[in-house]
C-alpha cells in the first residue's frame, strides 16, 4: 500500500514537472514570436490599404496565438513619409513595425523625404493585389469603355482620385492608362488623397469622376452597390466580380500593387530575426490564408535581404515610370 502511494506521489510530481511546457498559452512563446508591446504603425488614414492590412495582420496573429494585444495606430501625412520619418527616429525599437507599400516608395521620391526606406530595416513583403477603377452608383459610366472615351476627349475635366500621392500605385496606374490611351500626362487631373478611406467619400459624392484604389478597400461598397467596378489593372479578373481587365477593355496596361513591413534602423540581429519569425508564423497561419482569399490578396511573401533588394528595384521602377509619364 505504501509502495503504491509512493509511486502515485512520484507520478504526480513528474506530471507537475513535465506538464507546464506542454500547455499552450497562445502567447507565441512556444514559437518565439511573442513580442510584448508590439505596435503596428499605419502611415495613412483609417480605411486605406495599409490600415486594412495592418489590422487584419494584428487580428490574425492574435487569433493564431502568435502574440497578444498588438496595437495598431495611424500616423498619416505626406503619402506615408511622416510615418516613415517617425519609424527612422525610433532607432533600436524592436517592438515597432510599419505597414507600407509602393505608395511610400513613390512618396519618398515625389516629396523629397529626408528619410528613405534605405534608412529603415526591411522585414517582409506580405501581399500583392491589382488596382481597380471605380465610380459611384450614380455615375453615368456603366463601362470602362464609356469612361475612356470621355477621358480621351476632355481629360482635364474628368478628375481621377487616388489614395496615394504622386509616385504611388493609385497615381502610377492611371498615368500608365493615360499614356497608352494617348492622353497627355500634363492634361491628367489627378487628385491625391491620403489613403483609400479619404478617397471613398469623394468617389461616392461624385467629386472625382472615377477613383483608382485596391479591391480590398472597396469590396464592401462594390458588393452593396454603392460603387460600380469598371475595370481591374491586374493580369486576370477578380473572382466574384464582373469587370474586365484593362487589356480586355483595350488598354495595354498590367499593373499590381504590393504591401510590406518595415522596422526601425539599429535593430540587433536577434530583434530583426524575431520580427521575421513573427511574420513567418502569420504567413503560415490558417487565419492569414483565409484573409488572403477574403480580401482578394495574392500571397507575395518575401523576407530579409531578398526583400531589401526588391525595395531597391521598386525605387528604380518608380523613378523610371515617373520620367516616362512626365512627372520625374
Amino acid at each position: 500500500m505504501r509502495k503504491r502511494t509512493l509511486m502515485s506521489l512520484v507520478g504526480a510530481a513528474l506530471l507537475v514537472l513535465i506538464g507546464p511546457p506542454l500547455i499552450t498559452t497562445g502567447s507565441g512563446a512556444e514559437t518565439g514570436t511573442n513580442i510584448p508591446g508590439l505596435q503596428f504603425m499605419v502611415p495613412n488614414t483609417p480605411g486605406g490599404g495599409y490600415d486594412i492590412t495592418a489590422r487584419t495582420a494584428a487580428k490574425d496573429a492574435e487569433d493564431a496565438g502568435l502574440n497578444h494585444n498588438v496595437e495598431v495606430y495611424n500616423l498619416p501625412g505626406a503619402g506615408g513619409t511622416v510615418g516613415l520619418s517617425r519609424l527612422v527616429n525610433e532607432r533600436g525599437n524592436g517592438k515597432l513595425a510599419m505597414s507600407m507599400g509602393l505608395g511610400v516608395v513613390g512618396a519618398v521620391r515625389t516629396n523629397d523625404s529626408p528619410s528613405t526606406l534605405a534608412d529603415a530595416t526591411p522585414i517582409a513583403r506580405t501581399v500583392e493585389e491589382p488596382n481597380i477603377v471605380v465610380v459611384s452608383k450614380d455615375s453615368k459610366y456603366k463601362s470602362f469603355e464609356q469612361l475612356l472615351a470621355d477621358w480621351k476627349k476632355k481629360p482635364g475635366k474628368l478628375p481621377v482620385g487616388g489614395g496615394s500621392s504622386a509616385g504611388g500605385p493609385d497615381h502610377l496606374a492611371p498615368m500608365l492608362m493615360a499614356r497608352d490611351a494617348g492622353i497627355s500626362a500634363k492634361s491628367v487631373n489627378y487628385v491625391p488623397f491620403d489613403g483609400g478611406g479619404e478617397l471613398l467619400a469623394s468617389v461616392l459624392g461624385g467629386k472625382v469622376a472615377f477613383g483608382v484604389s485596391g479591391i480590398s478597400e472597396y469590396r464592401d461598397q462594390i458588393e452593396s452597390g454603392e460603387l460600380r467596378l469598371l475595370a481591374v489593372t491586374g493580369k486576370k479578373r477578380i473572382e466574384g466580380f464582373d469587370a474586365p481587365t484593362l487589356k480586355e477593355a483595350g488598354v495595354n496596361v498590367e499593373f499590381t500593387n504590393w504591401r510590406g513591413i518595415m522596422a526601425p534602423p539599429g535593430l540587433s540581429e536577434a530583434e530583426r530575426a524575431k520580427l521575421v519569425r513573427f511574420f513567418d508564423g502569420l504567413h503560415d497561419s490558417p487565419q492569414w490564408k483565409k484573409s488572403l482569399k477574403r480580401n482578394g490578396w495574392d500571397d507575395a511573401y518575401m523576407t530579409g535581404e531578398k526583400y531589401g533588394r526588391f525595395l531597391e528595384a521598386q525605387d528604380k521602377r518608380v523613378q523610371s515610370v515617373l520620367k516616362e509619364v512626365g512627372e520625374g
